[in-house]
């Protein structure tokens, strides 16, 4: 044999052994990757069958102020830091309009009271557990500002939904 005939075959061997280990590699961290996202996903999964909640109680007064209160019936706490992400939508019959009604995405403020169409805690009870997070078994009473106004002798829609996506709602009657 001569020596160009061994030197291809060795480069040959070499470029194939490089080609396995770079699909050995890319196969494991794609299949890191695939494990990482199912476990994120499963994790997922399991907050929303945790979590519940309930709209106990609905009030409307000067026909712009609405209070809910909502307990946390599931097993999973609501962090302070996660009320940003609480949607509340709001659908009423407006004042002096005919057939006038609105349907809101109402956002969340720590301003106490809450500027029009935002909302903002009144109050968490029990709160000795983790203070301002939103605990299994706590009740949290919010104050939901609208503007225009809420038809008097109407029925109104409200929504509560959790950063993970599990929602309540309730009839309200202005």
């Amino acid at each position: 044999m001569s020596f160009g005939t061994i030197f291809v075959t060795i480069v040959f061997v070499a470029i194939l052994m490089f080609s396995s280990y770079l699909l050995a590699t890319s196969t494991i961290f794609t299949m890191n990757t695939l494990s990482q996202s199912f476990k994120k996903a499963n994790d997922m999964q399991n907050g929303k069958l945790k979590t519940e909640i309930e709209i106990v109680n609905v009030s409307v007064s000067d026909a712009q102020n609405i209070t809910v209160v909502i307990n946390n019936t599931g097993k999973t706490k609501i962090l302070n830091d996660d009320f940003k992400y609480i949607d509340v939508f709001v659908y009423y019959d407006i004042v002096g309009a005919a057939k006038g009604y609105t349907f809101k995405w109402i956002p969340y403020t720590e301003t106490y009271p809450p500027e029009n169409d935002h909302w903002t805690i009144v109050s968490i009870s029990p709160d000795s557990v983790n203070p301002r997070n939103f605990d299994p078994d706590e009740q949290m009473k919010i104050w939901i500002r609208v503007l225009p106004r809420i038809e008097s002798g109407t029925t109104g829609w409200i929504e509560v939904v959790t950063p993970n996506g599990i929602s309540a709602s309730s009839y309200f009657y202005a």
